[in-house]
């Protein structure tokens, strides 16, 4: 992700130039952000204690003053010795001392990110959220903003204490690093919400990071074991298709993103009833005294029968349409299937081959972001197009 100090100028001392810096970043921001950050300035390099209009004000002065003795000498002065002009005219400047550089950074950076994550802030976040939707509008091009929130968070700090909760913020934050392009932006905008910028993409590659973070955050929580589940639901919006406004697409993201608690809220009751029935039906273990004998192998029916509805769909599907997921069907190496949709309980698969699979058959799946898997699928109900495909429901099978 890019940094706020970076600078390209070497024409200049670093300090000079991280000065030059400062100043242009001042101008982005607001008013009361910039007092804040003056007052933080001038106490670090002057141990000057001034409210925040002081400190406004004595920045105008250096402003000032750096162009009225550049006017004078002929050739552009520098912002430190237009600081050190103004404070110590103004007999403020009791320390002769202006800060190292790697303070200076110090300063800026702490004034951009949040101390618990190293994530920029939410102040950040405005401020770069104007910038990259102006720059969008200017160029014609795409720009993604993604809300996420913790999964259960609460519940994570009331069983586990606040220690855990901070390291599960810290997860987060680690792994929407590892996700993002150098080009893209992570934030922490509040208690567990976080906010990504997402520079020149559309919805689908938006789409595709949010779930690629989802299942890298899952992944990296699983070893704390806990009680319950947790992990990172998301909303998004895309300029333009949603907007082009910065209230309206972080709106839509918001509602996008409630949108998905709500549904886990009520797929949530189903999994668990689904979990108590599977306990209920599985046979105590001490009544197993000896093995029981193998059942006869069935034989497979010649054909799988049409889908009745009487299996219900338990969970969500997401579509592949329009992208190179694909199954390779194992039972026979030459045959490939595409992937139309995925779930937790299943998938659809669309063939050309001229017979449907097996009632049951093992594939290869091939989904984008994710490495190959082998999986068994049992078969729910299969359609046949005019063009001679087979459309065909599965279900995952353990």
């Amino acid at each position: 992700m890019p940094s706020p100090t970076d600078s390209n100028d070497s024409s200049m001392p670093a300090e000079d130039s991280f000065l030059e810096l400062l100043a242009e970043t001042l101008e982005n921001l607001d008013r009361p952000a910039r007092g804040q950050f003056l007052q933080r300035f001038f106490k670090t390099i002057a141990h000057l204690e001034l409210t925040e209009s002081e400190c406004l004000e004595q920045w105008e002065q250096v402003l000032q003053r750096q162009r009225e003795m550049g006017d004078s000498a002929g050739k552009p002065v520098s912002l430190k010795r237009a600081i050190m002009d103004v404070l110590a005219s103004s007999g403020h400047f009791r320390v002769p001392v202006l800060m190292e550089y790697e303070e200076l950074k110090k300063l800026q950076i702490n004034a951009a990110t949040d101390p618990l994550t190293a994530l920029y802030n939410r102040r950040f976040f405005e401020d770069q959220c104007d910038k990259e939707l102006n720059r969008a509008l200017r160029y014609n091009h795409h720009l993604a903003i993604v809300i996420l929130d913790l999964h259960q968070f609460k519940e994570v700090n009331d069983r586990y204490g606040h220690p855990r909760g901070d390291a599960l913020l810290r997860m987060a934050a680690t792994t929407l690093r590892k996700s993002l392009r150098t080009s893209d932006y992570a934030f922490r905008i509040g208690g567990d919400e976080f906010a990504l910028l997402l520079v020149q993409s559309d919805a689908e590659q938006a789409i595709t990071l949010a779930r690629r973070v989802r299942t890298n955050f899952a992944s990296a929580v699983e070893p704390m074991q806990m009680a319950f589940s947790t992990g990172l639901d998301y909303g998004l919006a895309v300029y333009p298709n949603d907007g082009d406004q910065k209230e309206v697409l972080i709106r839509v993201a918001d509602e996008r993103l409630y949108d998905m608690k709500r549904s886990q809220r009520e797929v949530a009751p189903q999994r668990q009833a689904d979990r108590q029935a599977e306990r209920q039906a599985a046979p105590p273990r001490r009544a197993l005294a000896t093995p029981p004998a193998a059942p006869p192998k069935a034989t497979p029916p010649a054909s799988a029968p049409a889908f009745t509805g009487t299996e219900r769909r338990r969970w969500e599907r997401v579509s592949l349409s329009g992208t190179r997921a694909y199954a390779q069907l194992t039972d026979d190496t030459q045959a490939n299937a595409r992937v139309l949709d995925l779930g937790y309980g299943g998938l659809a698969l669309e063939t050309v081959a001229t017979e449907s699979p097996e009632a049951t058959f093992h594939a290869v799946l091939h989904v984008p972001i994710l490495p190959p898997v082998r999986v068994s699928l049992r078969k729910l109900y299969e359609l046949r197009n005019a063009n001679g495909q087979f459309r065909v429901g599965c279900a995952f099978v353990t």
